[in-house]
């Protein structure tokens, strides 16, 4: 998304037209009147990457249109990211200007921050980083309080005092902790994340039992619901994303979470009985679980055959949907023995085509 593309005044507008084309992608399947979740209109992305561009003695932030790719597009200022990386974009250009070793072949500057004051930033070199850059880092360090930087050249890491941040979430009054690591996937904007998760905690209030929750991610979903849940078994194939969300079961003191390393589909492989059950899954006590109720977040692709097997056998089913036309095509097999309650619409992305759907479905009578 290019900063031209951001028009903060066309933002209903624009939300419209993607409602309308969700409607009419949807139009011939059976879904109760969707839930509306508005964005900020800015500010609200709390991740951004950009590329670094020389020209010369100049170099600035630089997006490219993919129609064009080899012609850069400068950016000062990006009303989309949060304020803490709008004010962190020009302060950290001019602290690297003057300094050879960390502005020679700088190409990338990724930034994560969070609503408590957090930032992570990683620098990208098309260059070997030694310790000549890491003595001048360590100076970056000092300038930028609360901040954390990175560097990264081919098939090299240096951190210079951790690599994630912690965020905090505020969900229906209660605030929950997350460890977020540099390039593991975490919801972009924290606003909408907020909103999504109580959503998810509104449509399970009153239900009982067990949870199973498939791409658990760092346990975004899983640490709330937990509240709610006697057992929850949440499943993520991403070891540093399980690792994260091992720990914020524990900083929430969510005693009742367990977290497995494995992809969803051999999850279902197993639980449908089309091969035996595997240690992890044994070890975490699936045997004796009794889901009332499966959470799913799939990628873009959607869900797996074998994995809508396994959901259509639990009572009650919350899908959250990055794609819609592929929660359309699955839609079309859940619908066979369930039944939509529940339709969300997310505009986690402003300015894109992009938008999150999610929907809670129960079994039929």
């Amino acid at each position: 998304m290019r900063p031209d593309q951001i028009k903060t005044d066309q933002y209903h507008q624009q939300l419209a037209d993607k409602i309308e084309s969700l409607n009419n992608l949807m139009v011939d399947v059976d879904l109760p009147k969707a839930e509306i979740f508005e964005s900020s209109i800015s500010h609200y992305r709390m991740r951004a990457e950009f590329r670094i561009w020389h020209e010369g003695d100049d170099f600035y932030y630089a997006m490219f249109d993919p129609s064009d790719p080899r012609i850069p597009i400068r950016v000062d200022q990006f009303p989309v990211a949060s304020l803490r990386i709008n004010e962190l974009m020009p302060a950290l250009l001019e602290a690297i200007r003057l300094v050879p070793v960390l502005r020679h072949k700088l190409f990338q500057v990724d930034f994560l921050t969070t609503q408590t004051g957090e930032t992570l930033i990683s620098l990208l070199y098309h260059k070997p980083i030694d310790d000549e850059w890491l003595e001048q880092a360590c100076l970056l360090d000092k300038l930028f309080p609360s901040c954390h930087f990175i560097g990264r050249s081919r098939k090299k890491k240096k951190v210079l005092s951790r690599d994630f941040v912690m965020e905090t979430l505020t969900v229906k009054g209660e605030k929950y902790h997350y460890q977020q690591v540099e390039n593991s996937f975490t919801q972009p904007n924290a606003g909408i994340n907020e909103k999504m998760i109580a959503w998810a905690l509104d449509v399970t209030k009153g239900l009982s039992g067990d949870l199973l929750e498939m791409y658990c991610g760092n346990g975004n979903f899983s640490i709330p619901l937990a509240r709610q849940f006697e057992r929850v078994i949440a499943t993520e194939i991403a070891k540093v994303s399980v690792n994260s969300a091992q720990l914020n079961a524990t900083i929430n003191g969510m005693d009742n979470v367990q977290v497995v390393k494995m992809a969803s589909e051999d999850v279902a492989t197993a639980l449908n009985g089309q091969a035996e059950l595997p240690k992890q899954l044994v070890q975490a006590g699936i045997e004796t679980l009794e889901p009332n109720v499966v959470l799913v977040d799939p990628p873009r692709a959607g869900l797996d055959v074998d994995t809508i097997e396994l959901i259509r056998k639990i009572d009650h089913i919350v899908y959250i949907s990055c794609n819609p036309e592929t929660l359309k095509a699955n839609l079309e097999s859940l619908l066979e023995t369930h039944q939509v309650e529940r339709f969300a619409v997310f505009d986690q992305f402003p300015y894109t085509h992009h938008i999150e759907t999610s929907v809670y479905l129960t079994r039929r009578i």
